[in-house]
């Protein structure tokens, strides 16, 4: 069995309301990342990334300098840092969206960093804008903390996964307008214009996401309607049958709803090997989508073991091992 302190238990109901307001978190300073960042295919410079500690930003322009912005689910600080040795604190704790962003704007004001975003959210509704927020105001660090320590989990499966895949590929990344961690396998081939549907998003946002064929997976902790943290795999576009197909591990069923396999996490973290698990679900929904969609599995796969490769030159040189 598992460890559970690795693969916490995230009931939705609990934490819903942190939840909720950590999005809207997340979407201020993923805000200020995509402002800063030149574009980058598929909206890839505006996601945040799992670190040792949270969720981070990384390295962000900003002129001739960089700074980054992090969530610190240890310490529960949102830490604003600059190349010049400069930073800032604010502290994750219970306080309206309306506060939380107001100190945001003034440590990167006393910083000398443009703060200037389009401060309404997107991917909900309503969008209420950052400034007039008083609603979502909680904070349940230990909640939080739980939560970052599945995503540290997850994306250790998600670059691995990633790793097996010799084509256009993404990282293991956090959209902060969906609040998921997501890896995408791409064709290479053209898509159908998408017809977008998803609200407060720009059409041309998610036609550029999806102007090539995907076949998508990722972790989502739940909403309202889907009241459960969740493992998803989809595509793009559908391909016929693919629906149909088996897929591993047996949880995973198909939704009609949202259009995509779904497995509970609560499966995943009580499997004998988690990881495994996820892996299985990974690796089946991705088959059976590039099988529907007559991809080039073959050309895809990555056989090549870098490590090995590198472990052997180093032992060729090294003089103690001769």
């Amino acid at each position: 069995m598992s460890d559970p302190s690795r693969w916490p238990e995230l009931p939705y109901e609990p934490w819903k309301d942190t939840l909720a307001t950590l999005h809207m978190w997340t979407q201020i300073v993923g805000k200020i990342r995509m402002v800063h960042t030149p574009w980058i295919n598929h909206s890839w410079h505006v996601t945040l990334y799992v670190s040792p500690r949270g969720l981070t930003t990384g390295s962000i322009p900003c002129r001739e300098r960089t700074f980054a912005i992090e969530f610190d689910f240890h310490d529960h600080v949102l830490l604003i840092t600059t190349c010049d040795d400069e930073s800032r604190r604010i502290a994750l704790e219970p306080q309206t969206t309306a506060d939380f962003y107001a100190k945001v704007v003034e440590a990167l004001r006393e910083l000398r960093i443009d703060a200037r975003i389009h401060a309404r959210p997107n991917e909900v509704d309503p969008a209420i804008a950052f400034a007039e927020d008083r609603i979502h105001t909680s904070y349940d660090a230990d909640a939080v903390h739980r939560f970052w320590r599945a995503l540290l989990q997850v994306d250790q499966v998600f670059t691995a996964f990633r790793a097996t895949f010799r084509g256009k590929t993404s990282p293991s990344h956090f959209f902060w307008g969906s609040f998921d961690l997501a890896v995408t396998r791409f064709s290479g081939r053209p898509a159908p214009p998408h017809p977008g549907g998803y609200p407060n998003m720009p059409l041309a946002v998610m036609r550029e996401a999806y102007a090539e064929e995907v076949s998508s997976a990722g972790f989502w902790p739940g909403g309202d309607a889907m009241p459960y943290a969740m493992f998803y795999s989809y595509a793009y576009p559908t391909p016929a049958g693919f629906k149909d197909a088996k897929v591993q591990p047996a949880a995973a069923q198909w939704s009609g709803t949202l259009g995509e396999f779904v497995l509970p996490y609560e499966d995943v973290r009580r499997a004998a090997s988690p990881a495994q698990t996820l892996t299985d679900f990974l690796e089946s929904t991705y088959a059976a989508a590039a099988s529907a969609a007559d991809w080039d599995i073959a050309r895809f796969r990555q056989e090549f073991q870098p490590a090995a490769s590198f472990a052997s030159s180093e032992e060729a040189l090294d003089p103690d091992r001769a």
